[in-house]
Order: structure tokens, then C-alpha cells, then sequence
């Protein structure tokens, strides 16, 4: 929602965010201006390293900031916004989440456009919930009435791990929910299957570039051992299963019972730390806790 209001105020008569409740947004430049300045100075290859990992770091500081000192960032983070929109808006109603910074995702506005948009009177924000639908537009649970032309949807997300593909072994169905996950991508016993699942507190792309990165590994060591199966296992009872996401979203709380776990220790365990995962998944064993099997038939090999 935070993206669309400020893009379709700049076309409609005027845009009306309705939420339930705040969540924390925070402005961003548009352009990097220390990536523009680098492009400038150095080989492309060079200056998009430098502002990748400037970018990494920045946020691995930003979100254990945010989870060591809460209230400092929340005073900051609502601060930036009564900066955006002055001393007279209403930040407490609309912009104060009743939850810590990164309990949920944090939202960024490039060029701060939705506080742009509230400034110049395009676009507004209601803090309130919905208790039905009416010819005029949104009848709100405190009485008022909330004039629409057009109600588009922004909400409902419902999590669905894989498009809700079935999955089974050996004719047998696989259950997915509640199973240890390896590494952030394969499942605990069973064999060559993994999915791609990005950072919640970074970039997706991110984890999702790693987790390719290290199927490519683990399919190059089978194929250089002649093998055509790798299975996850945990050999270890006492192993205490935690939940996938330690998110309080609505859609992430709804989604909870059908994702797979965590485990309380490597490599069950989620680092959600670009960092820890570039050097466990770029340049760590691709044999902990890995079971190898089905050697391919010598007339096989042969054959190929």
C-alpha cells in the first residue's frame, strides 16, 4: 500500500490509505549517491562490490540496532516522521506501531513520495477497521464514513510455501509443515529437494542468490562422487524445533502452522546474517549432516 498510494496520487483526486494499524516507514534517497559517485571513480565491477556489501553492512547494523536498543531506533524512526510531516500531524495515531522496530518488516518510501503525497494534500491516512462495504464507500467500526469511488485491496497476503505444490517420496506424501529445515532450503529427510526462501530483515534477492549458489555446489560434488541423492538428516533427539519466522505479521502468523521449522542449532538454524550465510553456504562442508546415495550404475556412467 505504502507504494501504490503515492503512485496513484499523482493521477486520482485524491488517495485514502486505510490500516488497521501503523507500521514503521522510513525514507530513502531514490538513487545511492555514494554507488552514483563510485561508478564515476571505478570499473563497474569494482564500484557495484563496494556499494553491495556498503549497502549489506549498513543493514546488518540497522536491524541489530534495532533489535539491542528498540526504543532508541522506534524514537528515531517516528522522529524522521514528524520531521517529514510536522508538528501538527498526527504521527501517534497513524505512524506509531504498537510493536518493535522489525518485528515486522520495515517499509522504505524512496524520496519520501507517500509523506510528499500527504503534504501536498493527495493522499491521506485512516487509522481505523473496516465494518463494511457501502454504496458511498466503507462504513469504519467508530461510525465514520469513509467516501470511496474505487476500494482497492491491499491486504489478505496469505503465504503459500512452494504454490502449495505436493510433494511425495517413494508414492508416499511428503509433509512439509513442521519438518526441520536444512540450511534454509532443503528438508530433513528428504531427498533432493530445495526451495528458495529470502531474508525477512534484508534483501531477498540476497539469500535467494546464496541458496543458488550452493545447489550448484551440492549438484557439482554429486555429480564428481558419481552420486544421484542428497538427504538431509538429523541424527541429533535432542534437536528443539523453533519456529521458520520470528515475525508477529498477520500473514506470517496465519501462514504458521503450514511452514516448515528451524532448529536451535547449525544447519537447522536460520542466521537470517548475510554474512554468516556467505561463508557456511559459499565456502562450508556441503557434508554436515548430509546423507549421499544411489550410485550411478557403471554402464551409466559408461554411457554418458
Amino acid at each position: 500500500a505504502v507504494t501504490l498510494v503515492p503512485s496513484m496520487a499523482k493521477t486520482a483526486a485524491h488517495v485514502t490509505m486505510l490500516q488497521r494499524s501503523p507500521t514503521y516507514i522510513v525514507a530513502r534517497p531514490g538513487e545511492d549517491g555514494v554507488a552514483n559517485w563510485l561508478r564515476g571513480k571505478l570499473p563497474a565491477k569494482a564500484a557495484y562490490g563496494i556499494t553491495r556489501w556498503k549497502n549489506v553492512l549498513m543493514g546488518m547494523v540497522f536491524y541489530r540496532m534495532a533489535r539491542k536498543r528498540p526504543e532508541k531506533v522506534k524514537e528515531r524512526m517516528i522522529g524522521m516522521v514528524r520531521d517529514h510531516l510536522g508538528p501538527d500531524y498526527d504521527v501517534a495515531t497513524h505512524f506509531t506501531p504498537r510493536y518493535n522496530p522489525w518485528d515486522q518488516r520495515v517499509c522504505l518510501v524512496p524520496d519520501g513520495d507517500l509523506f510528499a503525497a500527504i503534504n501536498a494534500g493527495s493522499a491521506s491516512i485512516v487509522t481505523d477497521t473496516i465494518a463494511r462495504i457501502t454504496p458511498d464507500g466503507i462504513r469504519l467500526d467508530s461510525g465514520k464514513d469513509l467516501p470511496a469511488d474505487v476500494i482497492v485491496t491491499a491486504t489478505g497476503l496469505e503465504l503459500q510455501l512452494m504454490s502449495g505444490v505436493a510433494f511425495s517420496l517413494d508414492g508416499k506424501p511428503i509433509e512439509l509443515a513442521g519438518r526441520l529445515q536444512y540450511k534454509g532450503m532443503m528438508f530433513d529427510g528428504v531427498p533432493n529437494l530445495s526451495s528458495t526462501f529470502g531474508y525477512t530483515n534484508a534483501s531477498w534477492t540476497l539469500k535467494a542468490d546464496l541458496t543458488a549458489m550452493y545447489v550448484c555446489r551440492l549438484l557439482n560434488t554429486m555429480t564428481k562422487r558419481r552420486l544421484r541423492q542428497a538427504t538431509p538428516h538429523n541424527d541429533d533427539p535432542t534437536m528443539k524445533n523453533e519456529a521458520f519466522l520470528d515475525f508477529t505479521s498477520g500473514y506470517v502468523q496465519r501462514a504458521a502452522a503450514a511452514l516448515p521449522a528451524q532448529g536451535e542449532r547449525k544447519p537447522w538454524k536460520l542466521n537470517q546474517n548475510y554474512a554468516l550465510d556467505l561463508m557456511a553456504l559459499k565456502f562450508g562442508s556441503v557434508d554436515d549432516a548430509m546423507v549421499f546415495s544411489n550410485l550411478i550404475p557403471v554402464a551409466q556412467r559408461l554411457s554418458a
